[in-house]
């Protein structure tokens, strides 16, 4: 015998409905309650009180405890008249081209959205509300509010607010519904927003002063720095070109082993003599040495400003000379060798503080000793 398998059925897609949200609210009995009385309250079925509550009878007694079951509502976004269009606010957008785009005065576009806490600083994304029908302030429908209180408290006919929302129930509006009052304006708060509008842009220019004083003073200063570098520059190109010389054509040593140079060879202002050597301050008693190997041609005090002074001769008509000596360490005729102590520094002769005059003479000409040092 044949067994046929049965044949498979047909699959059907079945809808279920989503499960109902329930929610429990735990009321205390007080005197004079009845299952009836509190049921109509709540606008649920008094069986369904006493299923929930576990009670077998409808007897109550003050005191006693009852779970009463609430259907939850459905989550929906909130309702926006029929007249009034949601709008987002895209790059570069502002109020007034957003007005004028819709054919609305900056009061009707803050009026549907009093919110607004700026003219000037739209942020892209944002939602704002076009009154397209009639104008009027929108506001949001408060927790226990009624479209007959808003209506009231504006002095409106509840009629014609309802007829402006398009609304045939009242009761069906919820809270965080949007509600168009026709023909109010929010002039408050466009005034405030005017104001601030005003203190920011006088913030912004107070801003762009401090920034441009800034700027001026980095410009003054950088101004500044050039020309000094530029001082600087000209200093350094008024120094005479050294060629420096080798020992054998009669390079030298430095004669103080630290000091500072103060003046330079050659021209110094149009009211001082030529300088013919150049200085180097060091402390008094700063020993100063022999420039080069040489005999000893003049040891003591000059007439000419020198005050205690040193010559050395080199031979070949090369000649050195120190000069503010404040002590000689040598005397004439005696042969020295280059790095030798030939005296100390001091301030004699012309001389406003301790420091080594120091000359190169060739043939009797004054040369720039910077020339033959290294």
């Amino acid at each position: 015998m044949r067994i046929l398998s049965p044949l498979p059925l047909p699959e059907r897609a079945v809808e279920v409905d989503p499960p109902v949200r329930k929610v429990w609210v735990l009321y205390t009995v007080r005197p004079g309650d009845s299952l009836a009385g509190i049921a109509a309250r709540f606008g649920v079925d008094p069986q369904h009180i006493l299923w929930s509550s576990g009670l077998e009878r409808p007897t109550l007694y003050p005191g006693q405890t009852l779970k009463i079951p609430i259907v939850a509502e459905e989550d929906r976004p909130p309702r926006i008249p029929p007249g009034v269009e949601a709008y987002r606010v895209r790059p570069g957008d502002t109020l007034e081209s957003i007005a004028r785009r819709h054919g609305l005065s900056l009061l009707d576009l803050i009026s549907a959205n009093p919110s607004l806490e700026s003219l000037d600083q739209l942020v892209a994304g944002t939602v704002l509300y076009l009154p397209k029908k009639a104008k009027g302030l929108l506001v949001s429908l408060g927790e226990g509010q009624t479209l007959l209180d808003l209506a009231g408290r504006f002095g409106l006919d509840p009629v014609q607010v309802a007829r402006a929302n398009g609304v045939k129930d009242p009761t069906e509006l919820r809270p965080g519904d949007l509600v168009l009052l026709p023909g109010v304006e929010a002039k408050t708060t466009y005034q405030r927003l005017l104001a601030k509008q005003e203190a920011e842009r006088k913030a912004r220019l107070e801003a762009e002063r401090r920034r441009q004083e800034e700027l001026r003073r980095l410009a003054e200063e950088r101004r500044r720095q050039q020309a000094l570098a530029q001082r600087q520059r000209q200093a350094q190109a008024a120094r005479p070109v050294v060629r420096r010389v080798s020992y054998q054509e009669g390079g030298m040593r430095w004669p103080l082993a630290g000091f500072r140079i103060t003046t330079y060879f050659g021209g110094r202002t149009p009211f001082q003599r030529f300088h013919t050597g150049i200085d180097l301050a060091a402390p008094a008693g700063t020993p100063i040495y022999a420039a080069k190997a040489g005999r000893v041609k003049v040891a003591g005090w000059s007439s000419f400003g020198y005050g205690f002074h040193v010559v050395l001769d080199h031979g070949g008509g090369l000649e050195t000379l120190y000069a503010h000596m404040s002590r000689i360490a040598v005397r004439a005729g005696q042969w020295v060798e280059a790095g030798e102590v030939i005296g100390y520094v001091g301030s004699t002769g012309w001389s406003t503080g301790p420091h080594l005059h120091f000359e190169v003479r060739v043939n009797g000409v004054a040369k720039n000793p910077l020339t033959y040092l290294p």
